[in-house]
């Protein structure tokens, strides 16, 4: 499908969901909320990395419509588990410090930061859909790296709830990037 009217234009429909879902989350606080009751999940945590491998899959097969669902499916994928029952009290302050920032105030600087997200999906796309392993796996290292560091500097000890699941997520997205840039690579 790579290339074609068809990949673009569901490319583009998965563009606008993930926008939309986006201006909605961040305009309707009661859909907010609702999503971020079930990001306390931490299922979500260890799963959202994995959405990383489908997007280097079809970079690397040049699927625009492939990388746009994998990407709507990561941001969707906050509020895919049920609400859990108990939740450990640094994960509760840390997606606390989350909501806050991201219904404070923006200014330069926080908005120069959110365009780190975009820009590092084109940067993990370009790397594979230019066939390289090393420049790949060094933009998911960066990624994973940014969050952590981003989540301890600002919330602190709360911040450190995330680094399993990150760290754990990185090893599996690296392990099984290389293995099927490898397999698919031969072909």
């Amino acid at each position: 499908m790579k290339n074609s009217i068809t990949d673009k234009t569901i490319a583009a429909i998965f563009l606008g969901l993930t926008i939309a879902f986006i201006v909605f989350s961040m305009t309707n606080k009661p859909f907010f909320n609702w999503v971020f009751e079930r990001h306390h999940n931490q299922w979500s945590w260890y799963l959202r990395p994995l959405f990383l491998l489908p997007f280097c899959y079809f970079a690397f097969k040049k699927s625009f419509s492939g990388m746009l669902i994998s990407i709507f499916a990561l941001f969707t994928s906050m509020f895919w588990f049920p609400k859990p029952e108990v939740v450990n009290e640094n994960v509760v302050q840390f997606l606390a410090y989350e909501k806050d920032y991201l219904y404070g105030e923006w200014n330069l600087d926080k908005t120069l930061l959110a365009l780190t997200i975009p820009f590092s999906f084109i940067a993990l796309g370009l790397a594979f859909w230019k066939r390289s392993l090393i420049m790949g796996i060094g933009v998911v290292v960066v990624m994973a790296t940014g969050k952590m560091v981003w989540s301890v500097q600002n919330a602190g000890e709360p911040g450190k709830s995330i680094m399993i699941p990150a760290i754990s997520g990185l090893f599996i997205c690296c392990g099984l990037i290389y293995y099927g840039f490898k397999r698919f690579g031969k072909k």
